[in-house]
């Protein structure tokens, strides 16, 4: 990312000028707001999201099948199956998003779930799977944010790298 400007100062740039003082200033003041801070709560809310319906389905595994049966009807995959392979993805998955653990990794199944649910379940419930879709997205293209494993994994073995170089390299 070598020559970008900070984000104040791009927003500060005459194309991004409105000539209008205040609406420019909060523009800059807004783009301050940490984006790990959006980052955190996407992870907590679409992982609660997918948790919630995790546990539901482990309390009431009988009344899971039966919706997987009658309503959900998911193709290529027997009733219990499919159950059995959404309540799992469900209690393991939004717990790699509250850690911020493999986050990349762990958005794509939880994306493929609500391609699913989508397109053979609820779809007119697009909404809802728009506004969990585009969190994903954020997290999958943007990372999790400074406040996750994966910011200090990747902190421990930049510095473990950096170490590691001889000197004069």
């Amino acid at each position: 990312m070598a020559g970008r400007l900070p984000v104040s100062q791009e927003l500060a740039t005459p194309a991004n000028q409105s000539g209008i003082a205040w609406l420019d200033a909060t523009r800059v003041w807004l783009a301050r707001f940490p984006l790990s801070i959006i980052q955190l709560a996407g992870r907590i809310g679409v992982g609660a999201t997918f948790f919630k319906a995790g546990l539901l389905k482990y309390q009431s595994w009988e009344f899971a099948v039966r919706l997987f049966q009658e309503e959900y009807r998911v193709p290529l995959l027997e009733p219990a199956v499919a159950a059995r392979i959404a309540m799992v993805q469900e209690l393991t998955i939004p717990i790699l998003l509250f850690l911020g653990l493999a986050t990349r990794i762990a958005t794509i199944p939880l994306l493929a779930m609500i391609a699913v649910i989508q397109t053979f379940v609820y779809p007119n419930a697009y909404n809802e799977h728009l506004v969990w879709g585009a969190i994903l997205v954020l997290l999958l293209t943007r990372g999790p944010g400074v406040f996750s494993l994966d910011y200090l994994i990747e902190r421990y073995a930049v510095q473990k790298h950096l170490r590691r170089r001889p000197i004069g390299s």
